[in-house]
Order: C-alpha cells, then sequence, then structure tokens
C-alpha cells in the first residue's frame, strides 16, 4: 500500500482547483461574449443605436454652441472620439442589466421580433411615437 504524502496530495487538489477555475472562467467568458453580441445586435435592429448616436450628435452640437471660440477642427475631432466605440462603451455599461433581468434567449426573440417587417417598422417609427408621446404626458400633465 502506498501512502501518499500530505503535501502531494494538498498540491494536486491546489492544481486541480486551479482548473476548475480555469474552465469555469473560460466557459463564462464565452457565455458573455455571446450575450454581449446578441445584447450589441438587439440595441442595433432595435433603433437604440441610431438614437444613442443622435443624442450625443445633439450634447457635441450643444457644446459647440456654448463655446463657440473653439476651433471647428476641435469640435469635428472631438466628435470622432466620442463616437468612437461609444456602443460598446454603453453595452459594457448595461450588459450586467439586462443580464439580470433577461436571458440570451429572450434577448435573440426579441431580435427576431425586430428582423419582422413589423418590428422594423416599430424601430424606425419609436423615435417620433416617443416624441409625440411626450407631448401628449406634458398635456394630459397640464389638466
Amino acid at each position: 500500500m502506498k501512502t501518499v504524502n500530505f503535501t502531494e496530495k494538498n498540491m494536486k487538489i491546489s492544481i486541480l482547483t486551479l482548473l476548475l477555475a480555469f474552465v469555469t472562467t473560460l466557459s463564462f467568458s464565452q457565455e458573455t461574449n455571446s450575450y454581449k453580441s446578441s445584447l450589441t445586435k438587439l440595441i442595433q435592429v432595435s433603433g437604440s443605436e441610431a438614437a444613442y448616436k443622435g443624442v450625443l450628435d445633439q450634447m457635441v452640437s450643444m457644446f459647440k454652441q456654448q463655446q463657440s471660440k473653439v476651433p471647428k477642427e476641435f469640435w469635428d475631432e472631438f466628435a470622432v472620439e466620442v463616437n468612437k466605440n461609444a456602443i460598446d462603451r454603453l453595452v459594457n455599461l448595461v450588459l450586467p442589466i439586462y443580464q439580470k433581468h433577461l436571458t440570451e434567449t429572450d434577448l435573440l426573440g426579441v431580435i427576431a421580433f425586430y428582423e419582422t417587417p413589423a418590428g422594423k417598422k416599430f424601430a424606425e417609427k419609436t423615435p417620433l411615437i416617443t416624441q409625440e408621446s411626450m407631448l401628449a404626458g406634458q398635456e394630459w400633465g397640464k389638466q
């Protein structure tokens, strides 16, 4: 009968624990990357990407008006820098929120809707509906 050295046994357990942690992390990372890709696509097909970019452009325009003495070249470069990776940064911010409330299967179902003619029309008309609804809400609030 072979006796196992206590240190040897601890080393094996440590190595197995590290391997398990690595495999789990790698698996989670792949799941997160897949989810992130689905979320990015949802933001694109829902029209949210265009809306976010519009908001960024409005912010830059507002800054330009407030700082009218700053050269146009600066604002052009600033706009490029603000828009660079903007959607990726946004996705990273909202990723944990979406993961908390929706599975990737849920995201894929919503994407499938937005890829239908009705979904495309809904995405196209949402900014107008939102704008008009806000005006209606203001009127409602006055009453």
